[in-house]
């Protein structure tokens, strides 16, 4: 019978059974659970619990060095050595990798280690659903509908190399997506959360916000495709700033194909890019939105290398007082292009020095102005000026000299977030935010709302 070994042991003996130049091992222990409601009341929730191993196999050759990949769940002692083998050969039938650096050493063991991996459960929930018991109840009572689900994962990282790295990192990560409806389905409200523990999300706040929604949308007014002045909370900014962050690879823009390649060659590094003083930043330690402080590669692309596994992670501006500070370069694209190393970081911060919440920057609103829920299905257009296109979703909202007044139909978008960034007309207080449409992917972020002069509503949409 298999023996299923402690995540430590599993990595230390993979790296003895090596027989390549260079190996590297990532063991990741997952956990999770997680709770599911429609129509005011529990409908499934669920624990689950496994393990996935990655094996990269370095092998230097005349021409340079090769690498293999191989990844694979549920893995025990007995299925070590075909897992190894496989990536060994995998590196051995490969040509050299064109990201190929010496795997990283010399950076201190995690005293943690050799501990048993952290687990999530049903106990995540302990306070929060006897919470979301009292809000079913209140929705109930205030004639609407509350829809969702809440989930909690935790992945112990160990990482082991053949350089004598042995790192080991604990990442949890919560979501909470609250939707209301109406009786009679016409209308909706949505509102998110991230959390690391349950601790710090308040169902019946959330209620009451979705609730004061749904009266606003008791008054309907179509409105035309336009340039609108519009309010974009801060789920809103956090999706359209992944997603230039995801883009801002320093190699693409060397070779001229993004937003941030200088027209005539070169990138637009040092650039005023916002008239506001906004700094985008990225940090492992920032409070709240802790994330691993050093590179976890499973695979190599654009924006990651496996040669960098285990390399610190440092504080990084993007964006530093609205000029272009830094782009995303692993160690051989920051040589190819001659820029500083500056991996991708699981997190990403904007701060514009603002202090209004989002109700005051309604308040101060002269004139008319959208406000938004989120955004949804947004896609790349042009990535010469980083053009995305996507739709409202789940309430848009009209303000008039201060007040709201009634929700309208929802649209189509055309922008580019680098293009807002540079119209911004204020920029609010900046607060832990839950991206709607990435966050399957990235959950770590805290962003201000922004007010957009002339936010460009290309056309009118159904979706709701």
């Amino acid at each position: 019978m298999s023996r299923v070994s402690k995540p430590y042991e599993i990595v230390e003996r993979a790296l003895e059974l090596s027989t390549t130049d260079g190996l590297v091992v990532v063991a990741d222990e997952h956990s999770s659970a997680n709770l599911r409601w429609a129509g005011n009341a529990l409908t499934t929730n669920g624990v689950t619990r496994g393990r996935t191993l990655t094996v990269i196999a370095t092998v230097d050759g005349a021409k340079g060095t090769a690498s293999g990949v191989v990844s694979r769940s549920a893995v025990t002692a007995d299925d070590l050595e075909p897992l190894v083998r496989a990536a060994e050969a995998a590196a051995r039938g490969a040509g050299p990798a064109e990201d190929a650096q010496p795997l990283v050493s010399g950076v201190p063991s995690s005293p943690d280690f050799t501990d048993a991996p952290a687990e999530t459960g049903s106990e995540v929930f302990a306070d929060f659903a006897p919470a979301l018991g009292d809000a079913f109840a209140r929705a109930r009572s205030g004639g609407r509908e509350l829809y969702g689900f809440a989930n909690h994962e935790l992945t112990s990282t160990y990482l082991g190399t053949s350089t004598g790295l042995r790192l080991r990192h604990d990442q949890p990560t919560g979501t909470l997506e609250l939707n209301a409806k109406s009786p009679d389905r016409t209308r909706s409200a949505w509102a998110g959360r991230s959390t690391r523990d349950f601790k710090d999300v308040d169902p019946a706040t959330m209620d009451a916000e979705l609730a004061r929604r749904l009266g606003w949308a008791e008054r309907r007014i179509d409105l035309p495709a336009g340039r609108y002045e519009t309010l974009l909370p801060p789920t809103a900014v956090a999706d359209l700033l992944i997603y230039q962050l995801w883009s801002s690879t320093a190699r693409d823009a060397v070779e001229g194909r993004t937003v941030f390649s200088r027209p005539g060659g070169g990138t637009r590094l040092g650039e005023t890019l916002a008239p506001l003083p906004l700094t985008l930043r990225s940090d492992p330690h920032a409070p709240g939105l802790e994330s691993a402080p050093f590179v976890i590669a499973h695979s190599s692309g654009d924006s990651a290398s496996v040669f960098d596994n285990g390399l610190p992670l440092a504080p990084t501006d993007w964006l530093r007082e609205g000029k272009l500070e830094r782009l995303t370069t692993t160690r051989h694209s920051a040589a190819l292009t001659g820029l500083p190393v500056a991996p991708a970081i699981d997190n990403l911060v904007l701060d514009g020095g603002g202090e209004r919440s989002l109700e005051e920057m309604v308040a101060a609103t002269t004139g008319r102005a959208l406000l938004l829920t989120c955004l949804w299905y947004i896609r790349e257009v042009d990535p010469a000026t980083l053009l995305l296109t996507g739709l409202t979703r789940d309430g848009v909202y009209l303000v008039e000299d201060g007040e709201v007044v009634g929700e309208v139909n929802n649209f189509r978008f055309n922008e580019s977030p680098v293009d807002l960034l540079s119209r911004a007309s204020e920029a609010g207080r900046t607060e832990k935010t839950l991206p709607r449409e990435w966050g399957d992917w990235f959950t770590r972020a805290a962003m201000p709302a922004l007010r957009i002069p002339d936010f460009n509503m290309s056309s009118v949409s159904q979706g709701v």
